[in-house]
């Protein structure tokens, strides 16, 4: 199979788990509500309904949140079709990779070692991910693997474990909930109240319009909101991979991620805000640092 077919059969199974998640959000989202006997917000005479208003934005927003991390997991191994390892498959880079998360997460006091895995990629890259600290995933690419020194990977999943022992996807997914909730929240009063001063002919129409402008306006809002949060939370990782694997191997880590930005594979978007080095956008919706900030961070700590 060619490249771009490769690249098309990917394309088609990134859209493939999208839907089905979407979906599967939706349907048991609507089950949940129905359980509830929560229906619409709007009272009598077309007023809202704000109590019930403010419950079916947390319970959608929240609920989509906790859903996709309940997910996350088997979402992350299906996109980029992580393959795992256990420690005795004979093959001694792969076996050191196990025994290095093994070691790392022990030393980190996690109740269990995460599932560890690699996937096929030239990006020089690793990400974590999972519901909690007992139920998580850590895997490299074939690139990181092939493109680093063994000081090097050490000090990436340091940074990865220390993740994982901050609790730093629940954290983000529960922020993300309650900012999903609010853009909802806002963005259905900013409509109903634009209703209220036009035609009545039109104000179906006005009020959608209303509604998708300000949900993408209040959505651009907490995104920038999620992403200082996400760089804050990068900071903390790199501090926590230079505690378990030694401050040396945490810097030697990123500077050779400086020496590799241009392999970094933009292809898996969903993954970009759970990798270790992102350099696509504005300053403001970087899920990440700048490479020689986090240096910099961390060459002004104390030595662990």
């Amino acid at each position: 199979m060619g490249r771009p077919q490769r690249r098309l059969k990917s394309m088609g199974k990134r859209v493939f788990l999208f839907l089905a998640t979407n979906l599967l959000i939706v349907l048991t989202l609507s089950v949940v509500m129905s359980l509830l006997k929560i229906g619409g917000y709007m009272g009598p005479g077309g007023q809202i309904q704000i109590t019930q208003l403010a419950i079916f934005c947390l319970i959608w927003g929240m609920g989509a949140s906790l859903i996709s991390l309940a997910m996350s997991r088997w979402i992350a191994k299906q996109s980029v079709g992580v393959k795992l390892v256990n420690g005795a498959t004979g093959q001694p880079e792969l076996d050191r990779l196990y025994r290095t998360v093994e070691r790392l997460s022990r030393d980190a006091g996690l109740p269990k070692t995460p599932e560890v895995g690699f996937y096929e990629s030239p990006e020089v890259n690793a990400f974590a991910t999972g519901p909690s600290k007992s139920m998580s995933l850590v895997a490299v690419s074939t690139g990181l693997l092939q493109g680093m020194s063994e000081p090097e990977i050490e000090g990436v999943l340091g940074h990865e474990i220390a993740h994982i022992a901050n609790g730093d996807m629940v954290t983000m997914t529960l922020l993300q909930g309650v900012i999903n909730a609010f853009v909802m929240f806002f963005a259905r009063i900013a409509a109903f109240a634009a209703r209220r001063f036009v035609d009545e002919r039109i104000a179906g129409v006005v009020s959608f319009v209303v509604l998708i402008v300000f949900q993408i306006g209040f959505g651009i809002l907490g995104s920038m909101v999620t992403a200082w949060f996400s760089r804050y939370r990068e900071f903390r990782a790199d501090a926590g991979g230079a505690k378990f694997a030694g401050r040396d191997k945490m810097v030697a880590a990123l500077r050779r991620l400086q020496q590799n930005q241009e392999q970094i594979d933009g292809s898996h978007p969903a993954l970009a805000t759970l990798k270790i080095s992102d350099r696509r956008g504005m300053k403001l919706f970087s899920t990440h640092p700048p490479l020689e900030d986090r240096i910099a961070a961390l060459q002004s700590q104390p030595v662990f």
